[in-house]
């Protein structure tokens, strides 16, 4: 990971997306699952204890998505990537 990049989660992404998913309850298991499935082992263990992502892989799927040195993700693209989730999940 290159020092000096952010990752764009700020408090007010979170509450952009929180807010978003609270407004989809068909949702709210995916994203437990994926929560799940994200974070960094022994997320726990780091203060404050918040089950994200490893940075360096959070970044990385940020510059996948929008290029250049990543970017702010927003609440309707994460919404959009739960629902991929959740019907990838149906078909398997």
């Amino acid at each position: 990971m290159e020092r000096g990049h952010t990752t764009g989660l700020s408090v007010r992404t979170l509450l952009a997306t929180g807010r978003a998913i609270a407004a989809r309850p068909d949702l709210w298991r995916t994203a437990l699952r994926q929560t799940a499935t994200l974070a960094r082992p022994g997320w726990w263990r780091t203060w404050p204890p918040f089950p994200s992502p490893d940075r360096d892989y959070l970044h990385f799927r940020l510059v996948t998505q929008y290029g250049g040195d990543g970017g702010t993700p927003e609440a309707g693209d994460v919404v959009q990537y739960l629902e991929w989730c959740r019907q990838s999940r149906e078909l398997t």
